[in-house]
């Protein structure tokens, strides 16, 4: 090789040694015929988007390990006992932040709390009905005031929480049945305009299944409703039900059957057929097309993401109004977590969708 040729040589291989290694190629996902997508493993890290403290709650989350559960405790008291203990620091955050005045009584028969803003000023022309998460099984002690205080405070209104029948001991629907019995009590002191209605997870879900309901029997519909948490389906339907299986880890993963590998509503929904208009109002148009207006909040993490989307699409085509807030990184009810922007953002708008909508 002559003296040119290797310097030339010498020249190109220096090039090559000094680029920078390929990038090594991501793995893709692997399309099966029957449609079903094999995910490879990927790292998600806290949303940029999302506020500071969002993204130091997730990497504080690390420190905390697997997130323990009491769902699959066979006993459901005991499980009703250890949830109270897990979120009492919660609560008690929560009322720090929000305080109230909890008075505890009964409407049509059905215990409810009644949940004012502990410096007075509350609104005596209107109300609103808070029906409390906890997979139609548990958490009425620790959600209705998580869910209430806040929006109390926030909006100066009194809330009516209501304790609604719940699995192991009732099946659907008695739970809707009992809130229907607290509304036609609340209509006897305020007009349909002046009342609203909301829940997160199962209290959301249970929010469309009133809205239903009222429809089928001919009650009048409140001025609006929020599903928080939630949408007008079962829960773990959709995308969302496996994506957030593996990037929240609030809730397991559905199976290839797209089912839930054990029932976090003890048994609730028993004998209920698939598709039931009160139990899933967002697959039947005709209901919907009699619903209040409807604020739906949800986030991108969130198992509940696909059915807020699906009943918000539904109500939309139906021809109601309804606005779907989706909190960036944010899983299941963060509304629970007082100490977010997003959430303090999103108490706001519920306080001023009910406003707006109750007419003051």
């Amino acid at each position: 090789m002559s003296a040119p040729h290797r310097f030339a040589f010498a020249l190109a291989l220096a090039a090559v040694l000094a680029a920078p290694a390929a990038a090594e190629t991501p793995p893709r996902p692997q399309f099966l015929p029957d449609g079903t997508v094999v995910v490879p493993s990927f790292r998600l890290p806290p949303s940029a988007l999302a506020s500071p403290e969002a993204r130091a709650f997730m990497k504080a989350r690390a420190s905390l390990g697997t997130l323990p559960t009491q769902v699959q405790d066979p006993d459901a008291a005991r499980a009703r006992a250890a949830l109270a203990a897990q979120l009492q620091p919660k609560v008690e955050q929560m009322l720090e932040r929000y305080p109230v005045r909890v008075a505890e009584t009964t409407l049509a028969g059905v215990p409810v709390r009644e949940i004012v803003p502990a410096a007075g000023g509350e609104d005596a022309e209107r109300v609103l009905v808070n029906l409390h998460g906890g997979a139609f099984t548990t958490c009425w002690e620790s959600c209705s005031l998580l869910e209430s205080a806040p929006v109390a405070v926030t909006g100066r209104f009194r809330v009516i929480a209501v304790n609604y029948r719940m699995a192991p001991e009732a099946r659907h629907p008695a739970a809707v049945e009992d809130v229907a019995k607290v509304y036609r009590a609340l209509l006897d002191r305020y007009p349909p305009t002046r009342i609203g209605i909301f829940g997160c997870s199962a209290g959301g879900n249970l929010t469309a299944q009133a809205a239903a309901w009222f429809a089928r029997h001919q009650i009048p519909q409140p001025a609006a409703i929020g599903i928080f948490g939630a949408g007008g389906v079962r829960f773990g339907a959709g995308d969302s039900g496996y994506i957030a299986a593996y990037v929240d880890g609030s809730f397991p993963a559905p199976g290839p059957d797209g089912k839930p590998p054990f029932d976090i509503t003890r048994g609730y929904f028993a004998g209920v057929a698939p598709g039931d208009p009160i139990a899933e109002p967002a697959l039947h148009p005709e209901l919907l097309a009699q619903f209040p207006p409807a604020l739906i909040i949800t986030g991108t993490r969130a198992m509940d993401l696909s059915p807020a989307v699906v009943t918000n699409n539904a109500l939309l085509a139906a021809g109601r109004e309804s606005t779907l807030v989706v909190g960036e990184g944010m899983g299941h009810c963060y509304l629970y977590s007082p100490e977010l922007p997003e959430a303090q953002q999103a108490y706001a708008l519920i306080a001023r969708f009910f406003r707006r909508h109750l007419g003051g």
